[in-house]
C-alpha cells in the first residue's frame, strides 16, 4: 500500500493534473489540507472514501491515519495545495512514513507562484532584463529563515522575487527592497490566485502598502521585479530567423 502525496494546484479545480485526479479516484482514504483544497477536487474521491481534514490534526495524527489505512490494505491520497516541492511540509511526513516502512509517491502540482504570474499575464524572466526567479519568504512563526537567506541578499541579484507567506510583513518587504530595486519598481500582490475570489493589486514599492486592503492577511503572493511592467526587454534568440536549432536549422547543411 502507498501514501500518494499530490500537489492539488493553487485553487482552481481544473488546474489539478490528470495524474493527480486519477490517483485520487482510486484511493479509499483521502487526507486534505483544510480550506486550501476546493471541494470540487474532493469530488474525485470514490463515493465511499474516508475524507479527513488535516487542519484538525497534528503531525502525529496525520501519520497515524496513514499508517492505519495502509495496515488495512488501503492506499491514501494526501493532498496539499500548490506544488509539493516548496513549503508543503511533505518531507517531514515522508520521513516518518519511511521509518514505518510505508511506500510513498509524489505527484507534482501547479505551483502558486505560477498561477499568480498567470493571473497578471506576466513572464517573470525577460531576455536582457532578468533571467532568474527567487522563491522565498520572510520569517514567520512556523519557520525561521537561515541567516544568509534574506531579502537583502536576494535583492542584490536583481532577480524577480516571488515572496510567499509574507503579506503580513509587507512593510518590511517594501522597506528592505526599495534601496535595491528603487521606489518605482513594479509590485503585484495576488490574493488566492486562481480561486473565484482572486484579487490582484498592482503598484510600486512606494505605493503598494496604501493599495492593499486590510482584509488581505494571508494566502497572497508578493511579486517584485522589473519584469512585471517593462517593455524594453530584448527579443529571445529562440525564435529568431538566424538562430540555428536542431529542429529548425538555418540551412539544410547545418541541420545534417
Amino acid at each position: 500500500m502507498t501514501v500518494h502525496f499530490i500537489g492539488a494546484g493553487p485553487g482552481a479545480p481544473d488546474l489539478l493534473t490528470i495524474r493527480g485526479r486519477d490517483i485520487i479516484s482510486q484511493c479509499p482514504v483521502c487526507l486534505y489540507a483544510g480550506s486550501l483544497i476546493p471541494e470540487e477536487i474532493l469530488s474525485y474521491c470514490p463515493s465511499n472514501a474516508r475524507i479527513i481534514n488535516t487542519a484538525l490534526l497534528d503531525l502525529d495524527g496525520i501519520i497515524e491515519e496513514c499508517i492505519n489505512a495502509t495496515k488495512a490494505g488501503q492506499n491514501v491520497a494526501r493532498l496539499h495545495s500548490g506544488d509539493l516541492s516548496v513549503w508543503s511540509a511533505m518531507a517531514e511526513q515522508i520521513r516518518r512514513l519511511k521509518e514505518a516502512n510505508i511506500k510513498v509517491s509524489v505527484t507534482p502540482g501547479v505551483p502558486s507562484f505560477a498561477a499568480a504570474a498567470a493571473a497578471v499575464g506576466a513572464e517573470l524572466t525577460l531576455p536582457g532584463l532578468v533571467q532568474s526567479v527567487v522563491l522565498t519568504r520572510t520569517p514567520g512563526r512556523a519557520s525561521a529563515m537561515p541567516e544568509t537567506e534574506n531579502l537583502e541578499n536576494f535583492a542584490k541579484t536583481g532577480a524577480t522575487l516571488a515572496i510567499h507567506l509574507s503579506i503580513h510583513n509587507l512593510e518590511y518587504v517594501t522597506k528592505t527592497l526599495t534601496p535595491y530595486y528603487g521606489k518605482d519598481c513594479p509590485v503585484a500582490i495576488i490574493y488566492r490566485a486562481s480561486w473565484p475570489d482572486q484579487q490582484i493589486i498592482l503598484g510600486q514599492l512606494s505605493t503598494i502598502e496604501t493599495l492593499l486592503s486590510k482584509e488581505i492577511e494571508r494566502t497572497a503572493i508578493i511579486i517584485v521585479g522589473r519584469a512585471l511592467a517593462n517593455q524594453s526587454f530584448d527579443e529571445s534568440s529562440l525564435y529568431a530567423s538566424n538562430y540555428n536549432r536542431r529542429f529548425r536549422p538555418t540551412t539544410a547543411q547545418e541541420g545534417n
